[in-house]
């Protein structure tokens, strides 16, 4: 365990960061020489045992769910009002940054660590919540944990297995958990006042405004889908150019027709081709089959659809220019995800009460919070990191930014008091 003596500096934000840094390494971590975090591992299993500690020295009753978030419920002085949530994810990718995830948790720890302290109590319960699974980076399915907590899990996205072949009911069964139960980790409808994420920000805007912290809008729209091209494998020296069918060749050709599309939009647009496979992968052999994803993203869900639309229609036509087979398979489909408004005027009124510009901007990246949405209202804080690095171990945050950030989620928290 880390002791707390260590960590304990000048203020709330700067232990939240040091809390972080902490987490990043063994046996916090999977990995020798960086940092990756799966879900149900050993060091997800270190790091929850961890921040339990944490939560249930900041004045928590700490326990763990079916889906194994750990949560941390500081209680209010109506015991049956709906509680508010606060909280992020404690999975990381494979070589990740220290901050994406267990931040949103540090500081939530840190505001029921400031109202103990002052022996506040709200007019409802404070419940701070780690979610085990966003990141997906162990069984492919992202969100898993929030999604049960939300009631929007279906029994048969259970059914998955990591890439080592351990199945999610064995991860489970490892920690002492049964996958029967795992929907059991649904929150009863009314029983939630809000939802509540501070999150690195993940890119450069709130950065290049020269701001330290920003009210997130919502969490954009997004698509994604497997494409498959299928061609001619033939040898690199024998087989004529006009007589090739080359998949590679024909996926690169769709590759920068997404991103051409994407561009020529001009607008909060993306699209990733984020990974790509050629076969049968020999340097002498012309490639027979590729596979590659696309990922599109738009704060507009119609924006999204028709650059999409646009996208798949490209694809199409150029392995027919080409005599390509193609085969697209859409993965997901997520829906924009508002945050409520009346929430994020709270976050602005604490932003201003805080010394702070206000600034409003959309996410990218998808959080715990869009799925949060089906459950209860939810509101987002984003805390400027540099350069915008995320998903990186180069991802920083300045710990005087995080108490700007744990100050203005105090004072949210005492306007929603206030509005109970």
């Amino acid at each position: 365990m880390v002791s707390d003596p260590a960590l304990i500096g000048a203020g709330g934000g700067a232990r939240a960061v040091a809390r972080c840094d902490a987490l990043g390494v063994a046996p916090y971590s999977d990995m020798a020489d960086g940092l990756y975090r799966g879900y149900l591992t050993p060091a997800h299993r270190a790091a929850s045992a961890q921040v339990a500690t944490w939560m249930t020295a900041a004045g928590m009753r700490v326990a763990v769910d079916a889906a194994a978030n750990l949560i941390g419920r500081y209680e209010g002085t109506a015991p049956d009002a709906p509680a508010l949530l606060i909280g992020s994810h404690i999975d990381s990718v494979r070589d990740a940054g220290r901050y994406d995830g267990p931040l949103g948790i540090m500081l939530g720890i840190e505001c029921v660590a400031a109202l103990a302290a002052a022996g506040r109590r709200m007019p409802f319960a404070i419940e701070v919540i780690a979610f085990g699974d966003e990141e997906g980076s162990r069984f492919p399915a992202a969100m898993l944990t929030s999604r049960a907590v939300a009631g929007t899990l279906a029994a048969e996205a259970l059914a998955v297995v990591d890439r080592d072949g351990v199945t999610l009911a064995d991860a489970l069964a490892a920690a002492g958990l049964d996958v029967g139960r795992y929907r059991e980790a649904a929150r009863a409808p009314g029983t939630t006042l809000a939802y509540l994420e501070a999150h690195i920000e993940q890119g450069p805007a709130l950065e290049a405004a020269g701001l330290a912290v920003g009210t997130v809008t919502g969490i954009a729209a997004q698509r994604r889908y497997a494409v498959q091209v299928t061609g001619m494998a033939g040898h690199a020296g024998t087989t004529a150019m006009p007589l090739r069918r080359d998949a590679l060749a024909g996926a690169a050709a769709m590759v920068l027709a997404v991103e051409r599309i994407a561009r020529d939009d001009a607008s909060d647009l993306v699209a990733t081709v984020g990974t790509i496979a050629a076969a049968p992968g020999a340097a002498n052999v012309i490639a027979g089959a590729v596979s590659f994803t696309v990922d599109v993203r738009s704060g507009d869900a119609a924006r999204r659809d028709r650059a999409a639309a646009a996208m798949l229609d490209a694809i199409a036509g150029i392995a027919a220019d080409r005599g390509l087979a193609v085969a697209i398979e859409p993965v997901h489909d997520l829906p924009a995800s508002p945050c409520a408004p009346d929430l994020m005027d709270l976050l602005d009124a604490a932003t201003v009460a805080a010394g702070q510009p206000v600034h409003r901007l959309v996410s990218g990246a998808g959080h715990d919070a869009m799925i949060l949405a089906d459950l209860c209202p939810t509101a987002m804080l984003f805390v400027r990191c540099r350069d915008g690095i995320s998903h990186h171990p180069a991802e920083q945050v300045d710990p005087a930014d995080v108490e700007i950030a744990l100050q203005i989620l105090l004072g949210f928290i005492d306007r929603l008091g206030d509005r109970a």
